[in-house]
């Protein structure tokens, strides 16, 4: 591949990226073709038809498959490990009471967005998402006549925006170094625009959403038992139990944050001692060891029992495991075919305003590739000259980076590994999901650029 030079232009290749997305919608929804299978076969014949020597094929599919695994694997397998202990326990339905106790069942949905939104500081968003189901679902559950896309879709849209837009999370931290930012503008201006994208495209999509399209709680984490402990956890065991990883997080991205500035090393042993122990995997790991210690061994259930216990949460996520590492391998064909390359280079002559050109430059190649770090560095690495040629004031620079971030989420579909984890985590079909989640990543987009765009303009007349 190292040797190899893609000769279809922009055109071409978008041409197969559509045809292929196509292809995929046509075999899951209308011939009701399993989704895993539906991904392998369209990723090959993409390569094929996208000119992918055939040589490199299996690699570049395998390799596309095998990096997604690498990122979600641990995080959805160790993430059911914890939601199914904290079922099993009891501590879900005990801590779903006291929630709806206290914020009431029509603040629910409102009061678990900002939970999300405050542990999606320093948590990644697969890693939050995952590590919430298990409360978000029990909620669903404990509100009647409540559907799931009532509460996960604000809670997930909460990691999202929060994930996209404030460092330390590694997108908006790559933009500011290609766009020579300052760190601390693009957090405190990421601030401000989080909070009214989130209640309009979380918040006030999910009610909009979810009293339209009836969809019940799955069962990922199992119901409860009827040989389960009669004493369950008390409310603020299990809070605890979720701090700890964002806890442990928050030591990786801020050290990496003040070691990028400067004030830390990365050669001192004790900072790559906690940077690992803040590794999202590693602070799942020692979550679902002290879940296992405090709500099985300290409340009388024996090793056996506990074994089954968290080996039965493995078999429900492994349909989503397989199916977002296959959503991953599409992605990687087209990231292969040379699309991305294509694209920014025939859309960086578009004679835009830079702060517009770098959106719809992220926008292009978010939507036909699939990946918004991809596409968010891409755009980045074709506008920063641009930047810096140009007469722009610190808060300026900060919008672009936000403006840029905002293009690389917008409307995440079949190429986007996250679009598969979001939907088979929730249950929802691929129909389902492009309404209701494609859908929430376009309006976080959009209406985040237009606040970005409004700074930018108001920061001009600085």
């Amino acid at each position: 591949m190292e040797d190899w030079t893609q000769t279809l232009g922009a055109g071409p290749l978008l041409l197969i990226a559509v045809g292929a997305i196509a292809l995929i919608l046509f075999l899951i929804i209308v011939c009701k073709v399993h989704a895993f299978l539906t991904l392998i076969i369209v990723s090959l014949l993409t390569a094929f038809v996208a000119q992918v020597p055939v040589s490199a094929i299996a690699k570049t599919l395998t390799d596309g498959f095998g990096g997604t695994l690498a990122g979600v694997a641990l995080l959805v397998a160790l993430g059911a490990m914890l939601g199914r202990l904290i079922e099993h326990s009891g501590g879900a339905k005990a801590l779903a009471d006291k929630f709806v106790e206290v914020f009431g069942e029509k603040r629910a949905p409102f009061a678990l967005g900002i939970a999300s939104l405050i542990l999606g500081f320093p948590m990644f968003f697969d890693a939050g998402l995952v590590m919430m189901l298990p409360i978000i679902f029990a909620i669903a559950r404990r509100v009647s006549k409540a559907n799931v896309l009532l509460f996960g879709i604000p809670a997930a849209a909460a990691f999202s925006v929060m994930h996209v837009f404030l460092p330390p999370h590694p997108g908006p931290v790559t933009a500011t170094e290609a766009y020579g930012a300052n760190l601390g503008l693009v957090l405190l201006l990421g601030l401000v625009i989080v909070f009214p994208v989130w209640y309009v495209s979380g918040y006030l999509w999910g009610k909009f959403i979810a009293a339209r399209i009836p969809l019940p709680v799955p069962v990922l984490f199992g119901e409860r038992d009827d040989d389960q402990p009669a004493n369950p956890p008390r409310p603020r065991t299990v809070i605890l139990l979720l701090l700890l990883p964002m806890l442990l997080i928050f030591m990786n991205t801020g050290l990496t944050t003040l070691a990028s500035a400067g004030a830390v090393s990365t050669d001192d042993l004790w900072v790559q001692v906690l940077v690992l122990l803040g590794n999202s995997f590693v602070a799942l790991l020692i979550t679902v060891l002290v879940a296992t210690f405090v709500l099985g061994t300290r409340r009388g259930e024996n090793g056996t029992a506990l074994e089954k216990v968290v080996d039965s949460a493995l078999g429900p996520v492994s349909s989503v495991i397989l199916i977002t590492g296959a959503g991953g391998m599409f992605g990687g064909v087209l990231r292969a075919s040379g699309i991305g390359d294509a694209l920014a280079d025939t859309l960086s002559d578009l004679g835009l305003p830079v702060i517009v050109a770098a959106y719809v430059i992220a926008v292009i190649i978010r939507l036909a590739q699939g990946s918004a770090t991809v596409a968010l560095v891409t755009a980045a690495g074709l506008a920063a000259p641009a930047v810096a040629a140009g007469d722009f004031n610190p808060l300026q620079v900060a919008a672009i980076v936000l403006a840029t971030a905002a293009g690389s989420v917008f409307a995440g579909h079949v190429n986007d590994s996250g679009f598969w984890l979001v939907g088979r985590l929730m249950g929802m079909d691929v129909k389902t999901t492009l309404k209701t989640w494609t859908v929430q990543q376009t309006i976080e987009s959009v209406l985040a650029f237009v606040l970005v765009l409004g700074v930018f303009g108001l920061a001009s007349l600085i």
